[in-house]
């Protein structure tokens, strides 16, 4: 019989997963979208530059899809405090800052929506690190 207490899933985390959640259906979606729109415009387009259109469109498509699966799995494991949860939260917002670090030296994105794009992504990273965080996904 265990008799440790469950722990307690702070507000944050609780807010954390609702939004991860909402994220990823809407990811999947647009994943949909990316395939459904790659087919149709490389059927438009026809011959060699066709195929490279719905090259691209599958291929942002299957991106958008892992991308979507990353915020679900996060989700699910935030709102269980599942310990391995932590560790997808923290990877996944560090692969945020570097998508965004690129946009920002590339000039592919506005600055200002790039470096609000930036400081969100280190907050809650800031925020898986503290200790009530931690403690309650078992990292202390």
């Amino acid at each position: 019989m265990n008799t440790s207490p469950t722990p307690v899933r702070p507000t944050g985390i609780t807010i954390l997963a609702v939004l991860s959640a909402v994220g990823g259906v809407f990811g999947v979606f647009g994943a949909c979208a990316l395939f459904g729109l790659g087919a149709l415009g490389g059927a438009l387009v026809g011959g060699q530059e066709g195929a490279r259109v719905g090259f691209f469109g599958i291929l942002m498509g299957i991106l958008s899809l892992g991308s979507a699966g990353l915020s679900l799995a996060f989700a699910y494991g935030a709102w269980n405090l599942k310990p391995w949860a932590w560790m997808l939260g923290l990877v996944s917002q560090g692969l945020g800052i570097a998508t965004n670090l690129y946009n920002l030296i590339s000039g592919t994105s506005g600055l200002f929506g790039t470096i609000i794009s930036l400081i969100i992504p280190g907050v809650i990273i800031y925020y898986l690190f503290t200790p009530e965080v931690k403690r309650a996904f078992g990292r202390e």
